[in-house]
């Protein structure tokens, strides 16, 4: 019995050291080739090296193969990002596989995945899994933040709560419209920044905007929106903005007509159908 336990041990393949050595060998050579994809050809724009370390069996998202396939996938990008840079943050090699991790910096000055360009430079973090044979990538998984970089080019809030006080069924909009002479604008607009700057504070509020023209006499036009929770929340923003002005000693009523200033206010909900 002893005798075949000892036969099985030594029937079992031992690896060497040259092995050993190899494994490690292939390891080093597949993350220079991944450091070499973005440093010498994504970095610089050399798409011409991509055929160097794109296999010819790598399948691009839309079907292409070997380094048309790669191209096609991150051509898009770069059209909308000219500036676009991969900086490598970490690169780790396990058997035939490569992790990286990288930051990427650019400026959005073309549109993107129905984005019109903003104009605004980006850093996004994102990190790629790549399979390679020979030498050549055959494989990729990419995994990027997606929330990030809408958040970053302003598509989704920072605080994404937002999103769905926006969308409550019982928002109301306050909506007010003023005619400003010419000659009042000055005194107008610092009433307005004041009564926005206070209302932000008060429970309910959402988010507000202004809009504003100048019509054919040099009048100013001006629209204000602010979006509340709901209408119980108005109500009481309206009763604090009356004890705020009392408290401030201003007759909003008589200020308006001393400045000739017409307005048309009123709480609005959103026409979703029609």
């Amino acid at each position: 019995m002893k005798s075949i336990l000892i036969l099985a041990i030594l029937m079992i393949p031992v690896i060497s050291d040259a092995q050993l050595t190899n494994n490690k060998s292939n390891m080093e050579r597949n993350k220079e080739v991944i450091r070499k994809l973005y440093e010498e050809s994504l970095n610089k724009r050399n798409m011409a090296l991509l055929s160097d370390f794109i296999s010819e069996d790598y399948i691009g998202v839309q079907g292409k193969k070997g380094a048309a396939g790669f191209e096609e996938n991150v051509t898009p990008l770069i059209k909308a990002f000219p500036d676009m840079q991969w900086e490598i943050k970490d690169l780790i090699g396990e058997g035939n596989k490569v992790v990286v991790r990288w930051k990427l910096h650019g400026t959005h000055t073309a549109s993107f995945r129905n984005i019109a360009a903003t104009g605004k430079l980006i850093t996004n973090d994102g990190i790629g899994i790549y399979e390679l044979n020979d030498g050549k990538v055959t494989d990729t998984y990419i995994l990027t933040d997606r929330l990030g970089f809408q958040q970053e080019l302003e598509v989704l809030p920072l605080d994404l709560t937002l999103l769905a006080r926006k969308s409550g069924k019982d928002n109301v909009r306050f909506i007010d419209k003023f005619l400003v002479p010419a000659n009042a604008k000055n005194e107008f607009y610092e009433r307005v920044r004041i009564n926005r700057n206070f209302i932000k504070q008060l429970p309910g509020f959402i988010e507000d905007a202004a809009y504003e023209r100048t019509d054919e006499n040099g009048n100013l036009i001006c629209i204000t929106v602010a979006l509340w929770e709901n209408a119980a929340a108005l109500n009481k923003a309206k009763e604090a903005v009356q004890a705020e002005y009392k408290k401030q000693g201003v007759d909003m009523p008589a200020m308006l007509k001393r400045l000739n200033v017409i307005a048309d206010r009123g709480v609005y909900s959103k026409l979703d159908d029609y």
